[in-house]
């Protein structure tokens, strides 16, 4: 579904990222791993949109979307979550997966201003369809709470469910469990499991080894800003060269 070729990212005198291949397959869900500095996120944002690479190509599903704007890429069904927790804290949390439902809203400044009957339909079906994410993500009972509010881990939830109000083909996540506990980890690990079951495409970077072992059915390790290796969750504990890489042991 997504392919990159040879991406290559410098920054100076440094490089990121240096000739780094891959392909990821439809409907399965793909885990990006290695040790800090090795060009995980760095990865995500050339794909995402953010930046642009220095040389490479990215493919979705055989179109060219090389430095497309993370928006574009919106539209066309690829959406991503961030590190840090990005939501409205004075919107409540229906309001903030509705933020993410209104980017496929038609309705124009004079249908919204004047509340024409079109306007007026849409609104509803877009809080409609908000609050049927909300309680596919467990967080219904919580629709008119204060997303500031929000313990930290539902806070992460809610921002996976506003991107799912997209409704994308592939969602890339950026360390979703950072700053979970084993409880919100396993139940992030259920709704993971969800949304592939839904057919959509899921990538994540992830340093949480036992969430990436659990849900991955592939795995792409990086270090260094190359391509270490790739494969399935066993044939990664298996390689020496991951566990040199990884876990710095001789």
């Amino acid at each position: 579904m997504l392919r990159g070729e040879a991406i290559t990212r410098t920054f100076g005198g440094i490089t990121a990222l240096d000739d780094v291949s891959f392909s990821f397959a439809a409907g399965k869900i793909t885990g990006i791993i290695g040790p800090n500095g090795a060009g995980k996120t760095t990865l995500f944002n050339i794909i995402t949109g953010i930046y642009a690479p220095t040389e490479g190509k990215v493919f979705l599903e055989g179109k060219d979307i090389t430095g497309l704007a993370p928006e574009k890429l919106a539209r066309m069904g690829m959406v991503r979550t961030f590190q840090g927790i990005e939501l409205f804290p004075q919107m409540t949390v229906l309001e903030n997966v509705m933020v993410g439902r209104h980017t496929k809203s038609k309705s124009g400044i004079i249908a919204s201003a004047f509340k024409l009957p079109g306007h007026i339909r849409e609104e509803k079906n877009i809080r409609e369809k908000a609050l049927s994410w909300l309680q596919f993500a467990g967080l219904g009972d919580l629709a008119d709470q204060e997303a500031g509010s929000l313990p930290f881990g539902r806070g992460r939830i809610l921002e996976i469910a506003r991107a799912l109000a997209l409704e994308p083909r592939i969602i890339f996540m950026d360390e979703p469990a950072a700053g979970l506990n084993s409880r919100e980890t396993r139940e992030l690990a259920g709704l993971i499991r969800k949304i592939s079951e839904l057919g959509i495409t899921i990538a994540l970077v992830e340093h949480d080894m036992e969430l990436v072992m659990d849900i991955c059915e592939e795995i792409m390790v990086l270090n260094l800003g190359r391509k270490l290796a790739w494969g399935t969750p066993r044939e990664i504990q298996e390689n020496r060269e991951v566990v040199m890489a990884y876990l710095g042991e001789g």
